[in-house]
């Protein structure tokens, strides 16, 4: 899809998922086990395989075809090794992902977010940076009105990319998800895309 890939700063480009992945975002979740754990449903081992990865890619990229998600990744592109950066690379590094799911037609025209940076680029702006972009898309590429996004309570990081990406709290829905094996509350973030 045009204008859906983005570079978020030299080197570090925002595009579709691809079949290929697989392999690359395996070993991104086994990275970031630790960090995620807290934030995401459990995860059984299997979860962290190339072959899980590549049911799961299949899937999100049916619902792309179907127009209900809009699935990235976040690839770090490789160094020739002088010191560049080899631009335009389809492969590299995976270093986070973002989704926008849960695409609705009709009268509301919304989406829900979610997203996650590798533990190595937490701090840098890169969370802020692929949720503008993705806002950017669902505005532009979509026509979607509004994106809703959901944070654990505490998880304060996530609440101000959201906070600096302009979206805004609209409350507690309780219980909202299973999340490291618990139930939990979530505070409920939305975004108004603006129209001309």
């Amino acid at each position: 899809m045009a204008g859906s890939s983005a570079y978020l700063r030299e080197g570090l480009l925002m595009r579709l998922l691809e079949d290929s992945d697989a392999a690359a975002l395996a070993r991104a979740y086994q990275r970031n086990r630790g960090l995620l754990a807290p934030w995401e449903p459990k995860r059984t081992d299997s979860f962290f395989t190339s072959g899980h990865q590549a049911d799961t890619i299949r899937a999100k990229l049916a619902q792309h075809a179907l127009g209900t998600e809009v699935p990235w990744v976040l690839v770090q592109e490789e160094d020739d090794g002088g010191g560049r950066v080899r631009a335009g690379q389809r492969t590299g590094r995976v270093v986070g992902a973002v989704t926008l799911t849960g695409i609705v037609r009709g009268p509301f025209l919304s989406a829900n977010l979610g997203y996650w940076v590798d533990h190595e680029l937490t701090g840098q702006g890169i969370g802020t940076a692929a949720v503008l972009h993705a806002a950017s898309y669902a505005r532009t590429a979509l026509g979607l009105h509004r994106i809703q996004a959901a944070t654990l309570l505490h998880n304060t990081a996530s609440r101000r990319i959201l906070q600096r990406a302009g979206f805004r709290e609209i409350g507690v829905a309780p219980d909202y998800l299973k999340i490291a094996g618990q139930w939990q509350d979530h505070l409920l973030h939305q975004l108004i895309l603006p129209h001309s």
